[in-house]
């Protein structure tokens, strides 16, 4: 029979690091409060018989925000059942005034339930050697409970501790809580912290020097603006060597494959719908990967809570708040989990408000379109001594511009829709800055790539091979624009000739209503098909030779960094929102804000350049 054991700790503890140590998994983790929004489930390494359960961060017992109640109703649940074979409370050992009182209370609560507990004391790694290390033996006589100091970053300590959780010997929480007040809880944390929380309030000294220059008025601005555009030019910088790479990698594949299949229709389909189509999407990956360790960069860290503070002010002033910042950053990866951490946001206003934001974010769907038109369109000028460079400031000023439309619309909707409920205060824990952990960092990195190649890769297969067919018959590929790909193209191209573009442009946006980044997959295709008597060359420069004028470009990037063209998030949108009205509403809104802002910057572009 299969036991289970409860996770629980305050927000920001090292929990979920935690968990993913002791069950293998990859579950979302940043040094951030409120990442966790909701259940993880997990069985320990070695012995799939006992499961964890993660559940989202809380302060106390008694819940203030969506994800503290979803805490404390499943652990007051979980404490009936009689699979529950112990609970694991989780607590910060350099900040341990933040997690007594929720320890104390889980205490109290388990010793009434009659329940095993252990107590796990994160961050140890934090503290020096010798007899300033953090009293593990003390506390734990003191509580009356097992202790097990941990390093999830350094792995010290796990293997204790998962023997622990392996051993049928139960630990009862001490009988002495059991008729404990909440005001008696808060004297004996104070005591305890007292006691044990000193080498903790050393180490913490040095952020408050840290925190004077990262969060001061005007210092503060700018350093996050310039470490934005330093990050941001290093998604090409960094991602250079691997796209160069697997461009040279798909060359010599497709020289040395396509010649050795035995008919000629083969080999025009792996040569444009595979390596043409396929291939020009798989250069894009190491920007996904790039992207993702920027992002994790900024949350392990412990800069992405300062951020939010920093972006609180000019936030409220578009009806936002300093915690929709984290939904709107983790849209830079994907709109899905910014949906997801819109959770955060205690005012269901805001959180409304969130969700028309988060679609509009640059998410890694787009990187392909971005950076693709951005290397055709835009040179690789280096500025700054090589610090940041042309291309880098373009998708700078994408980002921004994604950005601001988001917010434009927020404030827009907030002065028509007023408030009808007083929002809560904005209040966020500053955790400490800490030293990322680039072992699970870089595992999530490649996990997001190899799953952003998986879900999309086989939807940019599908339509590839349809837009291949489609180009290839009935001529074999003899004149694209007499195939019944060019008949159905020159239907729609009226509707895409205000901006410039011809009906292959066409195409590949209506195909990109799929996922966006089908888009890069279907010019692929068609150009590779265009290109049947030629070597293989990447789609860059088969852009740059398809007379594509420079409005026409900015045309496309201004209309795929507004229109809402993700299934899943329009889905998802609908579940968190409870309505199919907000997701439908916004995909049409957005589409027709999209093609006037990309006719508006076609027009600008041919009067000014």
């Amino acid at each position: 029979m299969g036991h289970e054991t409860l996770l629980i700790g305050s927000p920001n503890s090292g929990k979920s690091l935690l968990f993913n140590r002791l069950t293998g998994l990859a579950q979302k983790v940043a040094n951030f409060p409120g990442i966790t929004v909701s259940l993880g489930r997990g069985a320990l390494l070695g012995h799939p018989e006992l499961t964890l359960l993660d559940f989202p961060g809380t302060y106390s017992l008694a819940p203030l925000s969506g994800e503290e109640r979803i805490a404390s109703d499943g652990f007051h649940a979980a404490l009936a059942r009689e699979d529950l074979k112990r609970v694991l409370c989780v607590i910060d050992a350099t900040r341990l005034g933040k997690s007594l009182n929720l320890a104390l209370q889980v205490l109290r609560e388990a010793a009434r339930a009659g329940r095993d507990v252990l107590l796990v004391a994160t961050m140890i790694d934090a503290f020096p050697k010798g007899r300033d290390r953090f009293d593990v033996e003390g506390l734990s006589a003191a509580l009356g409970v097992p202790v097990y100091g941990v390093s999830s970053k350094t792995g010290e300590g796990l293997d204790a501790l998962r023997a622990a959780l392996a051993a049928a010997t139960p630990a009862p929480s001490p009988a002495r809580f059991h008729a404990l007040d909440d005001e008696a809880l808060q004297d004996e944390a104070r005591s305890l912290t007292v006691r044990f929380g000193a080498q903790g309030a050393l180490l913490l000294q040095g952020q408050t020097r840290l925190d004077s220059f990262f969060l001061h008025s005007l210092f503060g601005g700018v350093a996050f603006f310039a470490l934005m555009a330093v990050l941001f030019q290093a998604i090409f910088t960094w991602a250079a060597p691997a796209m160069d790479g697997i461009e040279l990698a798909l060359g010599w594949m497709a020289d040395v494959l396509v010649p050795r299949l035995p008919h000629p229709m083969l080999q025009d389909f792996a040569a444009d719908a595979l390596f043409g189509g396929v291939g020009a999407f798989l250069v894009f990956v190491p920007q996904i990967f790039v992207l993702t360790i920027i992002v994790g960069l900024m949350e392990d860290s412990g800069y992405m809570a300062r951020a939010a503070v920093i972006c609180h002010r000019p936030l409220r002033a578009f009806g936002l708040t300093g915690k929709s910042f984290v939904p709107m950053l983790s849209g830079v990866a994907c709109a899905i989990p910014g949906i997801y951490a819109a959770r955060v946001v205690e005012s269901p206003r805001k959180r409304w408000l969130t969700y028309l934001a988060v679609p509009l974010m640059p998410c890694s769907a787009r990187l392909p379109v971005y950076t693709l038109l951005i290397a055709a369109f835009i040179p690789a000028t280096p500025l700054l001594g090589g610090l940041l460079g042309l291309q880098g400031l373009a998708m700078v000023t994408l980002y921004l511009f994604g950005l601001m439309v988001g917010l434009l619309v927020s404030a827009l909707v907030a002065k028509f829709a007023p408030a009808t409920e007083d929002d809560p205060p904005f209040v966020l824990e500053m955790p400490p800055y800490r030293l990322p952990a680039w072992q699970p960092l870089l595992r999530m990195a490649f996990d997001r790539s190899k799953h952003f190649v998986t879900k999309a890769g086989a939807v940019i297969f599908m339509v590839t091979a349809v837009v291949w067919v489609l180009g290839y018959f009935p001529n074999q590929g003899a004149d694209l624009g007499a195939s019944w790909l060019g008949a159905l193209g020159r239907l729609i191209e009226p509707l895409f000739a205000p901006l410039g573009l011809d009906w292959r442009y066409g195409v590949a946006i209506l195909t990109a209503f799929l996922a966006r980044e089908v888009f890069v997959g279907t010019l692929g295709a068609i150009f590779g098909i265009e290109g049947a008597d030629e070597n293989y060359l990447p789609l860059v420069d088969q852009i740059q030779a398809s007379g594509l004028g420079l409005g026409s470009g900015l045309a496309l990037l201004v209309f795929f960094a507004i229109a809402l063209q993700c299934v899943s998030t329009v889905a998802l949108l609908a579940r968190e929102s409870g309505s199919w009205r907000l997701p439908l509403s916004m995909v049409v809104a957005y589409l027709l804000l999209a093609y006037a802002a990309a006719w508006v910057a076609f027009l600008l572009a041919g009067l000014l350049l």
